[in-house]
């Protein structure tokens, strides 16, 4: 039987993203046994999972895990979100650069950089990507208890992890950086993968259409094949007002970071954020932009220091 046109390889990601290429399916097999039970042959000829299934779907990371970062555990509760790595790791590496801008264009490595995940999550996927590629200093923050506990194993079960992330409960719901951000706490670089949608039933409506797009027939009833509780993925107001209240508090740490970031899933909304920077008087904006599959996302970046306070504190690394 002739194989059908076989989908393009990942040629939008990050040049340094490992994940450019197609799944390799026999290596991640080897890697992480358990696999093979949910591997077929697909459409095209090729050996694939069901994407639709959340138990492929996290299996599938953590064979990805295994296999790139040299994760031996990691596990997440029923329910919490499962990230795609190959976009996870893409944030990372645009981070990255985003240092380097202020570095002659040399990414600094090691524990001498230190970068906060607002809403670390159960997976704690940014902290093992950072960390694994650049050897970065992470510290993980949550609101939600069992997020935070989960997290907390991953790292504990890992020694290349234990020594370079730590969790951090967020306390105050209401609350982004206060709590977690310690007095005379510094910190190069805050990443964060905000709630984007504005309610539970903005959720559920995108839920279907990633349902109808898989194939899923039952799309009116949804399966997460990437998870997600309540927090993870909605807010009130959406992201606009998440990003809104961070930049906020951003104002009270300037001082005690040199970049803050985060993901904007709809460009619709970076109007309203450049006029939030505007206002909080961010001395630079940066915005850079991802394609993963489908799907854009943006970068946008601040910081409050004019190029001589950046260059001031770069030379701690």
């Amino acid at each position: 039987m002739e194989k059908k046109h076989k989908p393009a390889e990942k040629s939008s990601l990050h040049v340094r993203n490992k994940h450019q290429s197609r799944y390799n399916f026999e290596a991640l097999k080897v890697a992480l046994p358990e696999l093979s039970e949910l591997v077929a042959i697909n459409k095209y000829g090729d050996e694939s999972i069901d994407f639709a299934n959340p138990k492929a779907v996290k299996t599938l990371n953590k064979a990805l895990l295994k296999y790139f970062y040299q994760i031996d555990f990691w596990d997440i509760p029923e329910g919490y979100l499962c990230p795609p790595i190959p976009g996870r790791a893409d944030y990372i590496h645009y981070a990255a650069d985003l240092l380097a801008s202020c570095n002659e264009q040399k990414i600094p490595t090691a524990k001498k950089i230190k970068v906060l995940d607002v809403g670390v999550g159960a997976n704690c996927v940014y902290p093992i990507i950072g960390s694994q590629e650049y050897g970065w200093q992470f510290v993980g923050s949550d609101i939600d208890d069992l997020a935070v506990k989960c997290a907390k194993s991953i790292v504990a079960t890992n020694t290349n992890l234990v020594k370079n992330v730590e969790i951090r409960l967020q306390t105050v719901k209401t609350e982004i950086f206060k709590n977690i951000i310690r007095k005379d706490e510094k910190f190069d670089l805050t990443i964060c993968n905000p709630p984007f949608h504005a309610s539970a039933e903005e959720a559920n409506a995108g839920s279907q259409r990633k349902n109808r797009n898989l194939g899923n027939k039952n799309y009116s009833n949804p399966v997460l094949n990437f998870g997600g509780k309540n927090t993870e993925l909605w807010t009130k107001g959406g992201e606009v007002a998440f990003v809104g209240k961070m930049i906020e508090e951003s104002q009270l740490f300037k001082n005690q970071c040199l970049w803050f970031t985060s993901l904007v899933s709809k460009s619709e909304n970076l109007g309203a954020i450049y006029a939030m920077l505007k206002r909080a008087e961010a001395a630079e904006v940066r915005t850079s932009e991802m394609t993963t599959g489908n799907k854009i996302t943006r970068i946008v970046g601040w910081t409050f220091m004019d190029t001589a306070q950046q260059n001031a504190w770069v030379k701690a690394w």
